[in-house]
């Protein structure tokens, strides 16, 4: 093929949508125009070269899940220092959440304040959700016409102080909010947790004086999600409303879901790295870097997640990056610490370690859940696969030259992880954008480029679920 490119890749194993081959992929302002054995362009004076030799081309990620606070919250983590760390990760696209901001985005006034936060900030592309709040039902519409990927509600206290906050939404704002939502054909990301049983476990254990890593997970025992998900499959049923469950941690709630999906219900289902990594023993020794809501389970759930990868049931794998300052996580008592990981940056590095060194899942597989399913999903067509008409998001990956992750390493906004020690069998070298270089890890001291991320607005009346494919 001799065609006109300003950029190749060429040499790597490229990872397909069904499967993995030696490819080069042949780019030009910014597409990808050509994926072939062999690229070659006749104008060698102004196309440049990647070589790929002895590593792996996957898509670049798509993170639909982190919450970066801005605006009002940059001191826990801002766009610049999040999308930083997704790049280096191999991340090329994320959704931000609505719900750490001040003002939280459950207003279109929010939602510009949010825009001009992150103009000009983010090193990777990004799109926003907006959220579902008791008192917010007449700004859903709107909203939905502005652009956001989506709507976030939770079944459960999502926590913090003060009037400005996101709050759950009661059994009223769920299903009227799932109403209207399905009228203009939204989705509804979904925490799904029992509220009433979660508040009384953690009042009964607060009460005992019972405060440990062990206690707080007993305080949001599987069936506080079984029960969540349930409710929210009745509403969707009768609302017609297309649900999205975000961090499902146990595989008897993935059950419930595949099981409404073959029942033709419109339902997708994410978990995270942190489900299939860690487990619940490794708590205590972890101390609050490692609480979240859900709780991490037992190795019975973990490798039962795992299962559910293997048999198709799981959509999507997204990081719930949901970070704090390191003083939020300095206490022995579980129920004050802050709930919340922060992992964005080692969620490729994690799935292709456990799922495909360890495991021996696909990574063709593995791809599709970090890239092209999200990217279907929510309504980013451009993104999420190596082909013709796709943007050139592209992560380039080495296998098998491990390296320890250390604090320095992290570009977050407070280097702090559970991942911190963790023996990595595989890293990210380079991450493109749109056919620019945006890290390389043989060059991390040089000038850091330009955060070259564009907003993606979900275009108004794309129906949920839809197949966006170029």
């Amino acid at each position: 093929m001799n065609e006109l490119f300003d950029l190749i890749v060429h040499g790597g194993q490229v990872v397909l949508p069904d499967r993995v081959a030696y490819m080069d992929i042949g780019i030009l302002d910014g597409r990808i125009i050509a994926v072939a054995e062999t690229l070659s362009s006749p104008d060698h004076s102004t196309c440049q070269k990647i070589s790929a030799e002895g590593k792996y081309v996957l898509p670049g990620a798509v993170d639909v899940h982190v919450h970066f606070n801005e605006p009002g919250l940059g001191s826990w983590e801002g766009f610049t220092t999040g999308s930083a760390a997704l790049a280096k990760g191999g991340c090329t696209v994320y959704i931000d959440m609505p719900l750490n901001g001040r003002p939280p985005t459950v207003t279109r006034e929010a939602l510009k304040l949010k825009l001009l936060a992150a103009q000009g900030r983010s090193f990777v592309d990004y799109a926003l959700w907006g959220g579902l709040v008791p008192g917010n039902l007449d700004q859903l519409r709107s909203l939905g016409e502005a652009g956001v990927s989506g709507f976030k509600a939770f079944m459960s206290d999502p926590g913090g102080e003060g009037e400005d906050i996101f709050r759950e939404a009661d059994d009223w704002t769920l299903y009227e909010g799932m109403r209207i939502i399905a009228e203009f054909g939204g989705v509804l990301a979904l925490h799904a947790e029992s509220e009433p049983l979660v508040s009384r476990l953690t009042e009964k254990s607060r009460h005992a004086g019972k405060h440990s890593a062990m206690d707080y997970a007993a305080s949001r025992p599987i069936v506080a999600e079984l029960e969540a998900v349930h409710r929210a499959l009745f509403y969707a049923e009768q609302t017609g409303c297309a649900l999205h469950f975000v961090h499902i941690s146990s595989p008897q709630a993935v059950e419930a879901i595949d099981q409404a999906k073959r029942q033709g219900l419109d339902v997708t289902v994410e978990t995270c790295p942190h489900y299939l990594v860690l487990t619940a023993d490794e708590m205590e020794s972890l101390g609050p870097l490692a609480k979240c809501a859900p709780p991490l389970r037992s190795s019975a759930e973990l490798q039962g997640l795992w299962e559910a990868i293997a048999a198709g049931k799981i959509d999507l794998i997204a990081s719930d990056h949901s970070p704090c300052p390191p003083e939020m996580k300095a206490t022995t008592n579980w129920f004050e610490a802050w709930g919340g990981i922060s992992g964005a940056q080692s969620t490729l590095e994690l799935m292709i370690a456990e799922g495909y060194v360890k495991r021996g899942i696909g990574l063709h597989v593995l791809s599709k859940l970090m890239a092209e399913n999200p990217a279907k999903r929510f309504g980013l067509s451009r993104k999420g696969v190596i082909g013709v008409g796709y943007d050139a998001d592209l992560a380039i990956v080495e296998i098998g030259k491990g390296y320890t992750l250390t604090a320095d390493q992290l570009r977050y906004r407070h280097p702090h992880s559970p991942y911190i020690g963790r023996v990595f069998p595989c890293r990210v070298t380079s991450t493109m954008l749109r056919g620019h270089l945006i890290y390389d890890a043989d060059n991390a001291q040089s000038a850091v480029p330009a955060c070259l991320g564009k907003w993606i607005p979900k275009q108004s009346g794309t129906a949920a679920g839809s197949d966006h494919s170029v």
